[in-house]
């Protein structure tokens, strides 16, 4: 970490709360934010970068989208390319980032980390301090200015805490394993069977479990549209 000046708590605090109004009207919200020249990440040097994830509405919103009734394949990561780019000029960053699309990748996982909103589960999933292990990171925004961020709720991973982890005893396909790594093909194995139907009709049993991921107030028709792309052919 670097010796630099935080930003000063007036309209900075206030440029941060104006830009998650904006996001909250499109079904997104502000999943952490980074000063990259006070906390050092790969691939953005200054300024602020927002971590753009799902919030409670967004099913909704995507679904009264052009992208949520046509039939062309990734219709979530069209919808989120074309909202997140249009807000990048609205907002004024001067870059738009996405976890999806082709190589080079955007280090989102490290971005995540680096946030202090996002720790890794005893499975090694991420968690997020508000939506738990439901997270889905849309997009991130680099802003050149240096704007002022909330204080992370924790300073440790809430993870340490949860004596029940079940994240670990709840998974049917026993896919999620204590320090990982997470068996892929046993979690696909087991979606192919009759067990694993409400897995696939309501969303990842082990990641609805962790107690977090019900600030995530996900609808259950956004865990099976996920599950079928997650599952498909």
């Amino acid at each position: 970490m670097t010796d630099v000046p935080p930003p000063e708590h007036s309209a900075a605090t206030d440029r941060y709360h104006r830009i998650l109004a904006v996001l909250r009207r499109r079904g997104l919200m502000i999943y952490g934010g980074i000063h990259p020249e006070r906390v050092p990440v790969p691939g953005v040097a200054n300024g602020t970068l927002l971590l753009i994830g799902t919030a409670s509405t967004f099913w909704d919103k995507f679904c009264a989208a052009p992208e949520g009734t046509d039939t062309s394949p990734d219709p979530i990561d069209r919808y989120s390319t074309r909202v997140l780019t249009a807000l990048a000029e609205q907002l004024q960053a001067i870059t738009v980032y996405f976890p999806f699309g082709e190589p080079p990748y955007a280090p989102f996982v490290a971005w995540a980390l680096a946030s202090g909103r996002a720790f890794t589960s005893p499975s090694q999933m991420l968690v997020h301090d508000e939506v738990g292990m439901l997270i889905s990171y849309r997009g991130a925004l680099h802003f050149d200015e240096i704007f002022a961020l909330p204080t992370p709720r924790h300073t440790r991973s809430p993870c340490e805490t949860c004596v029940a982890r079940p994240c670990l005893a709840t998974c049917p396909a026993h896919a999620l394993v204590d320090a990982g790594p997470y068996k892929l093909a046993a979690c696909h194995d087991h979606l192919d069977t009759p067990q694993g139907a409400e897995c696939m009709a309501s969303g990842c049993i082990a990641r609805r479990a962790c107690p977090l991921s019900a600030g995530a107030g996900r609808p259950t028709a956004q865990n099976t549209h996920h599950m079928r792309y997650f599952h498909r052919p």
